[in-house]
């Protein structure tokens, strides 16, 4: 968990005495790190009650073709490129963004698989 309040400094750098300590609704959640496998998912109750499913593990994928408008769902392969972090393609973890070798040929994940619970993701032509 990280803390994702205010920082203790000033843009001069500075020390800011705070007038409170740090409370817990000012927590963020534990990162999902979505990798390939069977199908796991979690659910967690967010700030007001509403309910948001993490996806930990998944081997399937919606993906859509660009040209024909079509999509379908198909097994992941590999994870073959991941802007987030060059460590997360030896791990095979999933973030929006990644590319991903299907049935279908390459693709990049549109969505956060940690944040809704599935993965989507668009066919990248010529490749």
């Amino acid at each position: 968990m990280r803390w994702q309040g205010k920082s203790t400094r000033k843009y001069t750098s500075g020390r800011i005495i705070s007038a409170r300590s740090k409370k817990r609704f000012e927590l963020g959640g534990d990162e999902a790190n979505t990798h390939l496998g069977e199908t796991i998912r979690k659910r967690e109750r967010t700030l007001g009650g509403t309910i948001k499913m993490k996806l930990l593990r998944d081997s399937t994928v919606i993906v859509t073709d660009p040209k024909t408008k079509t999509a379908k769902k198909v097994k992941i392969q590999t994870v073959s490129g991941n802007p987030a972090n060059i460590h997360y393609i030896r791990r095979n973890i999933l973030t929006k963004g990644a590319i991903i070798k299907t049935e279908l040929g390459v693709a990049r994940v549109t969505n956060r698989p940690g944040q809704e619970g599935s993965i989507n993701a668009m066919l990248i032509p010529d490749q």
